[in-house]
């Protein structure tokens, strides 16, 4: 799973997350939103920052001189989901042979939290340098934290950019809704997604994906940040916003990560050959398959084989290179209820072993 889930027991999220996602699955530290204030994405991102404390105002999270309630809670909410991971994994006596972190990218941080005048931090050039070098620095101790806690685990570091594509369109829009921000340079992203990567390699990380889905699920998850109106200004439109969305892409595969995740929804023939070209040289693709909406059934297992199947066979690619696809729904499942996020679990799973029975055949 790609990180978010349903409820607020974290001891019942880890169970289900180690219990399922057994080797050679990849298990995670869950998040759970529905907890609140410092639970949700952004929240626990910039619990992580160093030396640039938090709080949430009326319209979403804000960098302050000094840490305060907000803080703290992001803080304790993230110790004691490390805490409990450690004590389910004692009790079932698991070694885990790896486990995956997922964090807030630079881009769509610094779209989310506003400066102390009420602007997005993504205006300014020297504040989305100032989150990138911080969430490098939050990221090497979050890494300690977690190897103490559960040691010999090799770690994986989802680094989720669900606002690079805005980012780069010049469609997010300011804090009064009235014009839209500058541009962010794409020489400039991949210079700040190369140097994060290079760090977090550092810091212990053995495997780095940057996720590119684009909001939709994820509202539900998206805590007091707000989420804008509709797009107005140069470039402001959906196509507009697609053809930054495949800059992204390629920027991406560039930076030196291992694996790159996409939802198969938002991809056309174009994107496929980006990807058919990343996968032959050697990187992961963790391709989001089953739909994560609420009151909606997956479709059929043998549904979700043929979408990735078509496009793969069309691009002329073996099928023993389907080892290099990871499973996943098409975002987080906090938006959906319990029984419906282990319903798509079940899919993904299902696929899995479906494509991996078409690789051996």
């Amino acid at each position: 799973m790609l990180g978010p889930w349903p409820g607020t027991d974290p001891a019942e999220a880890d169970k289900v997350s180690l219990g399922v996602f057994t080797p050679a699955h990849l298990p995670s530290l869950p998040e759970l939103p529905a907890r609140g204030i410092g639970s949700d994405a952004v929240g626990r991102t910039a619990g992580l920052l160093v030396e640039l404390p938090v709080d949430v105002q009326p319209y979403g999270w804000r960098f302050t001189d000094r840490p305060g309630n907000d803080h703290r809670r992001a803080v304790s909410a993230l110790s004691t989901d490390i805490n409990v991971l450690a004590d389910v994994a004692g009790a079932a006596e698991l070694e885990l042979p790896e486990l995956k972190l997922q964090v807030v990218g630079p881009v769509s941080l610094a779209a989310a939290i506003h400066l102390h005048y009420g602007e997005r931090a993504l205006r300014d050039h020297g504040a989305r340098r100032d989150v990138a070098q911080s969430l490098s620095a939050g990221l090497a101790q979050h890494a300690g934290r977690v190897r103490a806690a559960v040691p010999g685990a090799a770690l994986t570091l989802q680094i989720d950019e669900p606002e690079v594509a805005r980012a780069l369109a010049g469609t997010i829009p300011t804090a009064s809704g009235y014009r839209t921000l500058r541009s962010v340079p794409a020489s400039e992203l991949r210079q700040t997604w190369t140097a994060l990567v290079a760090e977090a390699r550092a810091a212990g990380f053995a495997r780095i994906a940057i996720n590119l889905a684009r909001p939709h699920a994820e509202a539900a998850e998206a805590g007091p940040a707000e989420t804008g109106p509709a797009e107005t200004g140069p470039g402001g439109t959906k196509s507009a916003e697609t053809a930054f969305w495949r800059k992204a892409l390629k920027l991406a595969l560039e930076c030196g990560i291992d694996a790159v995740a996409v939802p198969l929804d938002q991809l056309d023939t174009g994107h496929w050959e980006q990807l058919a070209g990343a996968i032959e040289s050697g990187m992961g693709v963790w391709a989001g398959t089953v739909p994560a909406r609420p009151g909606q059934a997956p479709p059929s297992y043998p549904a979700l084989v043929e979408r990735i199947m078509r496009p793969w066979r069309g691009l002329g690619l073996p099928e023993s290179s389907l080892e290099a696809l990871r499973i996943t729904p098409e975002a987080g499942l906090a938006g959906v209820s319990p029984a419906e996020a282990r319903a798509i679990v079940n899919s993904t799973l299902d696929v899995a072993a479906a494509l991996n029975d078409l690789r051996n055949a």
